[in-house]
């Protein structure tokens, strides 16, 4: 299978290192190199030294996107800045060529209509990283709920907060796309899983109010914290749902707590954790996740693409819910910088199924 990479930080190297694991055999790569550090990093996020990309991957990089696509690659996996992904990937789907874009979709809507319409066209296979919809602990959410486990939904409430910095040892973190307003960064595109979540258990919410901003001392021009209230649905009612972000956390925070009128769910990520708390029973039911390694969740939605190309699976993650968990995020976006309430549609191109 021939790959086109565009985009090699971290997260282009896990998924060309996951690629590796899952064809070993039969896998070519060429790439569209912008930027071209020589970084090599490990699954580990340390730097190793001595061999480039090229030489460690059998890479043929390549300066002119159009030049690489005359390699007529089968798949392409989109991970470059997120204000760079739209005029890329339309690029790539006029070419014929399945998609697989890094979370956030993009930093704006501009062209994510037209990119869909030729990914249909073209009868594409295109898909958006949102790897959070591969956790265990997600899935037995969305049983739990399905069951009516805790009975009627009364409140929502996560946490995401992690200090930038740390993100990355081997590099500079005021030169990431997080840091910088023109490559798309800002908390809220950065730390979006939450909002594709929500999306993905409660549907798009009706309305979405922002406070927060450039609230630390970090180097950076974008937003660094956002305490967000969104307005879900739940059987008919109101569901408050509201997201706290944040780029200063040490240590990280990832948390998921659903309030119902017969008990309460909690999921600490970093933890390992899901506790259920039924007003049936006296004590807890603790589920926890042994020996279980964050990069599972990259394999799972690579290996879940390439069946999709196979045509063994349908997309989890379509450009639709792509484009709507970024309507939520620029919504977010627009009430912090106005002070209003946003109201939050979808638009009729991204109801339908892909």
């Amino acid at each position: 299978m021939k790959v086109l990479m565009v985009g090699l930080g971290g997260v282009g190297q896990r998924h060309l290192r996951n690629l590796k694991i899952l064809i070993p055999n039969d896998l070519e790569v060429v790439a569209y190199r912008v930027r071209r550090s020589p970084a090599v990093i490990s699954n580990t996020l340390a730097v190793e030294g001595g061999i480039s990309l090229e030489e460690k991957y059998h890479i043929r990089a390549y300066t002119d996107l159009q030049k690489a696509l005359e390699e007529e690659p089968e798949a392409t996996f989109i991970a470059n800045p997120s204000s760079l992904h739209i005029p890329v990937a339309r690029e790539v789907a006029k070419a014929g060529c399945h998609l697989f874009i890094e979370k956030p979709l993009s930093d704006s809507l501009e062209g994510v209509d037209e990119l869909i319409e030729t990914v249909e066209r073209n009868r594409l296979v295109a898909v958006v990283g949102y790897q959070l919809r591969f956790h265990p602990c997600l899935g037995w959410i969305r049983e739990l709920l399905k069951a009516e486990a805790i009975g009627h939904l009364l409140a929502v409430r996560l946490e995401v907060g992690e200090h930038l910095p740390s993100w990355h040892s081997y590099e500079d973190y005021r030169q990431m796309y997080a840091a910088r307003k023109a490559l798309g960064g800002g908390v809220i595109l950065s730390q979006i899983h939450e909002m594709d979540y929500v999306y993905s258990l409660f549907g798009m919410p009706r309305r979405v109010f922002a406070l927060g901003g450039k609230l630390s001392r970090l180097e950076i021009d974008v937003e660094d914290t956002a305490s967000i209230l969104m307005e879900c649905q739940w059987n008919g009612n109101v569901l408050p749902v509201h997201l706290h972000q944040d780029f200063l956390q040490k240590p990280p925070s990832r948390r998921c707590e659903i309030v119902g009128d017969a008990g309460k769910i909690v999921w600490d990520y970093h933890g390992g954790t899901l506790t259920i708390w039924r007003a049936s029973q006296k004590g807890p039911e603790v589920r926890r996740l042994e020996r279980f390694e964050r990069n599972q969740l990259f394999l799972n939605e690579v290996k879940h693409f390439l069946a999709c190309i196979r045509g063994e699976e349908k997309p989890i993650v379509t450009l639709r819910d792509g484009a709507n968990s970024l309507k939520i995020a620029l919504a977010a976006k627009q009430s912090l910088e106005k002070g209003e309430v946003i109201s939050v549609h979808e638009s009729e191109i991204c109801q339908k199924d892909v």
